[in-house]
Formats: structure tokens, C-alpha cells, sequence
């Protein structure tokens, strides 16, 4: 059986080195399918990686609460975030009494106009307390973070992100004691942080964010309203009795679809499975280039079939019974595939070597099996069909074939 099956693949590969353009033609179509399909599953692989990444960098152990619904029941709807109330500084004097928190931060962001002596920029102020950077895993690169005794003060001053720095500045290291105007206010640079990268894909980019004490950024946000507010639990068994009293709590002022007591692995999942269902549809799109590949093998066998009729009626004269003819087509419809399959592969590790620079897409096991699968399924399934034409024709009808 063994020497069969390879005498049967060295005929195929024999007939395919007579017609390299055609054969490399024919494997096009399956070589882009594969390519499509494992680029796409190796982005969706590192979409979910960075989503992670960019959940971990926001700290540990926390629970967020925001306004809206948007987060309940373990979807996410836009709609419902868009709604909901603004909370205040009762909230965060409440939420401060409940058992397992360490941390009680809120938060509040806007859009604004920032001025340095050389360059003016467009950015958002994220006004919080001092705790902020100990709840985000914030580190300071230059200076100092504001303190309690700061926001008390309401005094003018500001911690820059990294990438805002640099561009007000032009370097970093520039920036620490220099005066930017805030929407015409003047306020002293007294830090810069560390990078924390991320801001892709609709992520906040907080390395471009301008920190200041949130008493200070009453004058942005006279309703003295927040955003969200920030939990933090001491350790990761207090965070489902945390986020129940939360709920509890802000259930006493506020109606259940004014907000939402969401842990952070829920948001991780909830934006995942969008993520899932999105790189799902696009590797669907993907896979027709693969059913048109295939169609393009059937329709290429097919010709040869018509080509080789008189090659066909003389092996069926020589003793060549219906099954060796079905085999010797099939194998080669199977080769064109996994030729297609192989180089397409190729081609997509190479793609996802150079894009790892900048984003972490990568190809695991599953997406290479997958490929090659595919791509041998393609040859089988289209493949068949001419296979099954040649084994039918007549051995006398074939050889006085012109």
C-alpha cells in the first residue's frame, strides 16, 4: 500500500513539474485563503492578548463603578453607558466604609487644550485623587506625584503621561518645574511618569493624560461630579464582597439601571467576546477566498482531465482499474492544496513576524492545524469531482480521444 500511494505522488508531482505555472497558478487562490484566514486568527489571538495587557496595566484587584447600565447582565451596550447619574464625593466617602477596600479612587476626564512656551496640544485632564497612582500601577520617571496635602491646597500643579511630555517639551527631562496653561490657567509641571504604552483600539492612551488633584479640577468640573469611580480590594478574595456592598450601597441613592459594579475580569470578558464575534466574522471572510481557491483547483482539474483523455485511456488499457484513475487525480487535487496551504502558511509567519514589532499577534498550534486541514479538505472536496470524471471515461472512448 505504502509503495502505491508513493508511486501515486510521484506521478502527480511528475505531471506538475511539466506545468510549474499552471500548478503555482492553481495553488494561488488556496495560498491567499490560508494566508487570509491565519493572519486574521493570529490578529484576533493578539487583540486578545493586548486587551489583557491593557486591563492589567490598569492595576489589580479592582472593581469599577460607572454610570449606565451598559455593563449588566454581561453584555455591553453603548447605549446604556451614554445614560446613568454622575457621581460625587458622598459616594466616595460611603464607599470608603465598605470592608476589603484599600483604595477609594474617582475619577474625571475631559477634553482640553494644553499650552507649553514652544507647542499646543489637544489632550484630556484626568482629575483624581492622590491614590491614583498607586491604584494604576502608575510610576513616577521624573519629579514627584501630587499628594492629599496638594488637592486640599487646590494647588495648580500637574503630573504629565510620557508621550505628553515629549510633545510639549520636545524631550521629557525638559518638562519638570516648567509652566503649561491649561484652557488659559496656568499650572507647574512637578512630575512626569513612566510609559505604560497601550491607547490602540479605542483604549484610553493615559500615557498622554495630564494628572491633576481632583479639588484642583473643580475649576474644569464646577458640578463636582466624577465619572466613575475606582475600587480597590487588599487582595483578590475580597473583590466579590466588595463589588456586592458597592452595589449595595449605591443602590440606597440611585435606581439599579443608573449604574454599574463591575469587576475587572468581566469587562475583559464582555469586550473579549465582542473581539471573538468580530475576528470570527472576518475569518468567514477570509475562508471564501478559500472556497475560491478550491473552485479554481476544480475547474483547473477539470482541464487537465480534458487534456490528458487519451493519457487516461491508455492507463485504463494497460490495466489501470477506475480507483487507481479516482486516486491519481484526487492526490494531485490534495498536493495542489497543501502546496497552497504550505506556502500561505509561510507567507503569514513571515507577515506575523514583522507586524509582532508593533503589535502582539502571534500563530499558535490550533491556527497552523486549522490551515492545513483546510487547505487538504479543499483538495478533497474539490477535487472529487474531476477525480470521479477521469475514472468514469471510457478506456476506448479516451484513447481515440482528440
Amino acid at each position: 500500500m505504502d509503495n502505491y500511494l508513493l508511486f501515486i505522488i510521484k506521478s502527480a508531482l511528475i505531471d506538475f513539474k511539466r506545468n510549474k505555472l499552471r500548478t503555482f497558478l492553481t495553488s494561488l487562490g488556496i495560498l491567499i485563503g490560508v494566508a487570509s484566514v491565519v493572519l486574521l486568527i493570529a490578529f484576533g489571538l493578539g487583540l486578545k492578548k493586548y486587551i489583557a495587557q491593557q486591563f492589567e496595566n490598569l492595576g489589580t484587584n479592582l472593581v469599577f463603578i460607572l454610570p449606565g447600565n451598559g455593563f449588566k447582565s454581561g453584555s455591553m451596550s453603548m447605549a446604556g453607558m451614554m445614560g446613568g447619574v454622575k457621581f460625587d464625593y458622598k459616594d466616595v466617602r460611603d464607599l470608603r466604609k465598605i470592608v476589603g477596600v484599600s483604595d477609594v479612587v474617582p475619577a474625571f476626564i475631559k477634553n482640553v487644550s494644553v499650552a507649553s512656551p514652544s507647542d499646543t496640544e489637544a489632550t484630556r485632564i484626568y482629575s483624581a485623587t492622590a491614590n491614583i497612582f498607586r491604584v494604576r500601577n502608575l510610576e513616577i520617571d521624573i519629579g514627584r506625584v501630587f499628594t492629599e496635602a496638594d488637592a486640599a491646597k487646590r494647588a495648580k500643579v500637574v503630573v504629565l503621561g510620557p508621550k505628553i511630555a515629549n510633545k510639549l517639551f520636545t524631550d521629557k527631562d525638559l518638562a519638570l518645574g516648567k509652566t503649561i496653561r491649561i484652557e488659559n490657567t496656568g499650572f507647574r509641571v512637578i512630575g512626569v511618569l513612566k510609559p505604560k504604552g497601550g491607547g490602540g483600539f479605542g483604549a484610553p492612551d493615559f500615557d498622554s493624560f495630564i494628572y491633576i488633584p481632583y479639588k484642583t479640577g473643580y475649576m474644569f468640573n464646577p458640578d463636582k461630579k466624577f465619572f466613575a469611580i475606582y475600587l480597590k480590594a487588599q487582595n483578590s478574595s475580597y473583590i466579590p464582597v466588595v463589588k456586592k456592598q458597592a452595589h449595595e450601597m449605591l443602590l440606597r441613592r440611585y435606581d439599579e439601571n443608573d449604574f454599574s459594579v463591575i469587576k475587572q475580569d468581566e469587562i475583559l470578558n464582555t469586550v473579549s467576546s465582542i473581539f471573538n464575534i468580530l475576528n470570527l466574522v472576518l475569518v468567514m471572510i477570509g475562508a471564501i477566498s478559500l472556497v475560491v481557491g478550491g473552485i479554481g483547483i476544480m475547474n483547473i482539474m477539470y482541464v487537465s482531465v480534458t487534456e490528458r483523455t487519451r493519457e487516461i485511456g491508455i492507463r485504463r488499457a494497460l490495466g489501470a482499474q477506475k480507483k487507481d484513475i479516482l486516486w491519481h487525480f484526487l492526490t494531485e487535487a490534495v498536493i495542489l492544496s497543501l502546496f497552497g496551504g504550505l506556502i500561505g502558511l509561510l507567507i503569514a509567519w513571515i507577515a506575523v513576524l514583522f507586524i509582532q514589532r508593533f503589535f502582539p499577534a502571534y500563530i499558535n498550534g490550533a491556527s497552523v492545524v486549522a490551515a492545513l486541514g483546510v487547505s487538504s479538505l479543499t483538495g478533497v472536496v474539490f477535487g472529487v469531482f474531476p477525480a470521479r470524471k477521469a475514472a468514469q471515461l471510457s478506456p476506448i472512448e479516451a484513447i481515440r480521444y482528440e
